[in-house]
């Protein structure tokens, strides 16, 4: 019945004979929004609702659960499990187009921000392809930055940040002049504030983007210094919000054990006692270096590599 009623509304409509089937189904096909029973075997409604909530590539899908069951203790159980709507049996055909189109509006509403999180990632990758002695960069702060967070306790929506802020903080180089960027000597002064300009576009590039909006203070303030020397801003101490300072940490030391245009790359050891030496000047946090020392063996693969 639900298959003919969303067909004739213009929906092309999938169907499965269980809860496995129905899942296969979704991670194979990937349905704008997914109409499901309880009862089922093999997964039940709240299993199928999430296995689909908890895979990262289907976890906006929208769920309704269809149940005759109306029991506070069963809405409460799907709300538990992801769902995004119930419908009650015997289920009304108009309330069913309703409620499946609202669901879809959204949907698409949530692709399109997906889509332009997107290009802004590209984008951000497209900036580290301009400079070969910069490849795997942004990855490596992304997963030095993770790295970080989770010895530090961060929640997830700070880790979510962080690896995204691994990868966004130069996305404003993309408005720096290959003159600049790729210069193999040291850059005069008016270069480098030229240069320094690259946290204010980026963080302009991440603005219109609500899901972006906790990162933003890590592309802009990654380069400030807790003595206030830094840029663009010229904050101080706790001024300076931590996930930039997590990023400004693990970006020092990527910096001094990669090649660049200017310089060689230094040993482990060196990038450490660097690091120690900014955090003596007061320029960073001391435990905050101490912490990630620390966790740099849970990427130790990479730092075995870079020695």
């Amino acid at each position: 019945m639900l298959q003919r009623l969303l067909t004739r509304d213009g929906h092309t409509v999938l169907t499965a004979a269980d809860g496995l089937q129905a899942f296969d189904i979704v991670q194979r096909d990937r349905p704008e929004i997914v109409l499901t029973d309880v009862m089922m075997p093999g997964k039940d409604g709240h299993e199928l609702c999430r296995a689909i909530k908890a895979n990262p590539a289907t976890c906006l899908t929208p769920v309704v659960l269809v149940t005759s069951l109306k029991g506070r203790e069963e809405r409460l159980k799907g709300i538990n499990a992801g769902a995004d709507d119930f419908l009650i049996k015997p289920v009304d055909a108009h309330e069913v187009l309703a409620r499946v189109r609202s669901l879809l509006r959204l949907k698409r509403y949530t692709d399109e921000l997906d889509t332009a999180e997107a290009v802004i990632m590209s984008l951000a990758r497209a900036v580290e392809a301009r400079d070969p002695c910069t490849e795997g960069h942004c990855q490596r702060l992304s997963r030095f930055g993770l790295a970080l967070g989770a010895r530090l306790g961060l929640p997830a929506d700070d880790l979510s940040a962080l690896a995204r802020g691994g990868v966004l903080h130069d996305l404003g180089k993309i408005g720096i002049p290959d003159a600049v960027l790729l210069k193999p000597d040291r850059l005069t002064q008016a270069e480098y504030e030229v240069m320094k300009a690259h946290t204010v576009i980026g963080d302009r590039l991440c603005s219109e983007l609500r899901c972006l909006q906790a990162v933003r203070p890590i592309v802009r303030h990654h380069h400030e210094r807790l003595d206030g020397s830094g840029y663009p801003d010229g904050l101080k101490g706790t001024a300076i919000p931590m996930l930039a300072q997590i990023i400004g940490v693990v970006d020092v030391y990527d910096a001094l054990t990669t090649e660049r245009p200017y310089k060689h790359p230094v040993a482990h050891a060196l990038a450490v006692e660097a690091l120690f030496d900014e955090a003596a000047k007061g320029w960073r946090d001391a435990t905050l270096v101490t912490e990630f020392v620390a966790a740099l063996d849970d990427v130790e693969i990479e730092r075995d590599e870079r020695d």
